[in-house]
């Protein structure tokens, strides 16, 4: 059975790893490239000291990084919430992948249903005389489509 000396050293453990995480999720606000873990900042020592002050009182995780953005902004938080200011943001890359995949769909749709194609297809199986399958030829290939002009091609 545990003693009550190891009891408390396992809670000091997991007290620590906890601030620990906690700290490696929150922004230095003096160094901005650095988590509060990593940073030797006099502010990132504090806000270590009040985040291992708040796990001591009881507080969740939630709790902890709430307080946290309301004292300090949401920018002190690596990963922002996902909320109607952030939503932009986080959904922008399916967004744009989503537009492409439309995009892409579309031209394979239009070129398969080609009429110049279909028709082609359909006058394939019928027998022509060499000028007639000439004229049809004339006729219903597409002529080639105009060339883009793009900035950097003149």
């Amino acid at each position: 059975m545990e003693t009550d000396g190891e009891s408390k050293l396992k809670k000091a453990r997991l007290a620590d790893a906890r601030a620990r995480e906690i700290s490696r999720n929150v922004r230095c606000t003096e160094c901005g490239s650095q988590s509060i873990e990593d940073s030797q900042a006099d502010v990132a020592i504090l806000l270590r000291k009040l985040i291992r002050d708040e796990i001591q009182a009881g507080k969740t995780n939630d709790q902890i990084y709430n307080k946290l953005q309301e004292d300090f902004g949401e920018s002190v938080l690596y990963a922002p919430r996902f909320d109607l200011q952030t939503a932009g943001i986080w959904l922008s890359p399916v967004i744009v992948c989503g537009v492409a995949a439309g995009v892409w769909a579309y031209r394979k749709h239009r070129q398969r249903t080609n009429v110049h194609v279909m028709a082609l297809n359909l006058v394939r199986g019928v027998t022509l005389t060499p000028k007639e399958k000439q004229t049809m030829l004339e006729l219903l290939i597409p002529p080639p489509p105009p060339r883009r002009m793009w900035w950097w091609s003149r």
